[in-house]
């Protein structure tokens, strides 16, 4: 993962760089899923401007982007899951009209410990049966998951309240969304999860795939079968492309603040550079790309939206249902 942009401030800050004024400040905040990309295509845009453009990015969680970006605080919201009814509401309120553009894949990815050697895959009836808030106080041993499972205690690491991993997982998994037990490790910073799964053989969590693949040396990832009939199957790209990687698969997703677009061209300037830029940049932050068509219809909506006079029409600029093999929800 890049940590290039956090250097670049601090250098600026202690030679004491000039400081673009704030209409050429972009701000980018919501899902740590999505940060890493968000960090890759704002240290290469900032590259091409010559420090006459400044973008932030922060990683509040999907949740906590929304909060600012309905407040009108940051131009971009970077999420991992679809803005929720309540959250389109409160932006609804404030004035704040918006398009939203696919951005990437991602597969939520169930990972253990590389000696456990027993959860080699799980149903997601499984997963519900361990996740669901029934469960809290009373799944604690892997053999009450499986006989055939050890007689050991269950340690789970998952993604925090304010995370889309945590909205969407619980959703695909549960059945509703921020429906789960609470006695586990939560965290929005998912190299957190990481070290906790990694450094305990009893452990089972779930974050992005972005984090696993980066962490694959340290972490065994679980194959997943949709249900009994079905095969299992390993979060991969090949598998997420395809439509098999069910029901674990999803879109990162970039909600643009098109008022501010409309005033602020550097931030146009920094969508239509992340929507080119974006396939070169996933693979090295260990990403999924979607189709090249699909990029191409992004950077059409959006340009549509911008354009657009009445804010109505700008907040109806929805993704569509679907775009290529995967299912958006």
């Amino acid at each position: 993962m890049r940590g290039g942009l956090h250097a670049i401030w601090m250098s600026c800050f202690l030679a004491g760089c000039g400081t673009p004024p704030p209409s050429e400040v972009v701000r980018v905040d919501g899902s740590s899923t999505a940060y890493p990309l968000m960090e890759a295509v704002a240290e290469e845009y900032m590259r091409t401007q010559s420090g006459k453009v400044r973008v932030t990015v922060g990683v509040s969680g999907t949740g906590g982007g929304f909060k600012k970006f309905c407040r009108g605080d940051i131009d971009i919201a970077a999420a991992s899951r679809p803005i929720a009814k309540e959250e389109a509401a409160r932006c609804a309120a404030a004035g704040v009209a918006y398009v939203t553009l696919p951005v990437a894949y991602d597969a939520i990815t169930v990972v253990v410990h590389p000696k456990n050697t027993w959860a080699e895959e799980l149903s997601v009836a499984q997963l519900r049966r361990l996740w669901q808030p029934e469960a809290q106080g009373a799944l604690l041993r892997w053999n009450q998951l499986d006989p055939a499972f050890p007689d050991r205690p269950i340690h789970l690491y998952g993604a925090g309240a304010d995370s889309g991993t945590f909205d969407y997982f619980t959703e695909a998994v549960v059945g509703r969304p921020r429906s789960s037990r609470g006695d586990y490790t939560a965290s929005e910073d998912d190299n957190l999860l990481v070290t906790g799964v990694a450094g305990d053989v009893g452990a089972l969590g779930f974050f992005g795939f972005a984090y696993y693949e980066e962490n694959a040396h340290r972490l065994k990832a679980v194959r997943i079968r949709q249900d009994a009939d079905a095969a299992a199957v390993s979060p991969s790209r090949e598998s997420v492309m395809q439509g098999r990687y069910r029901p674990l698969s999803r879109q990162l997703l970039l909600y643009v603040n098109t008022q501010h677009a409309q005033a602020r061209p550097q931030i146009a300037n920094w969508v239509h550079f992340a929507l080119k830029q974006a396939q070169p940049l996933i693979d090295e932050v260990r990403n999924i790309p979607l189709e090249a068509a699909a990029y191409e219809h992004a950077f059409r909506r959006f340009d549509a939206a911008i354009a657009a006079l009445g804010a109505t029409e700008v907040v109806a600029a929805q993704p569509t249902a679907k775009l290529g093999t995967v299912d958006v929800r």
